[in-house]
């Protein structure tokens, strides 16, 4: 009997030893879930970011006010007649 429960110890031990830090082990399926939360949070930041490109990308399709709010802004172009005055700080 005495054996019998030695083995069966030792069995228990082992098994809990792999349940807390082999393959596939209570630790690993917490970090893993960790993982897909921030996968998650950073898919989230992607998709948003997709979406505000997808409405530029309509924008600049379909009207000339996109592309010209662009030009004003990124390349500092202006229209005929028009004066452009750039403020600098003082500091």
């Amino acid at each position: 009997m005495k054996v019998v429960a030695v083995v069966f110890l030792l069995m228990f031990c082992a098994l809990q030893g792999r349940l807390w830090y082999g393959h596939g082990s209570i630790a690993e399926l917490h970090q893993l879930h960790a993982r897909i939360e921030q996968q998650k949070a950073e898919n989230d930041l992607l998709n948003e970011r997709n979406a505000s490109l997808r409405v530029d990308i309509v924008d600049l399709k379909t009207g000339l006010d996109g592309i010209e709010e662009r030009a004003r802004h990124e390349l500092g172009l202006v229209k005929k007649g028009e004066v452009f005055y750039r403020i600098v700080d003082g500091r």
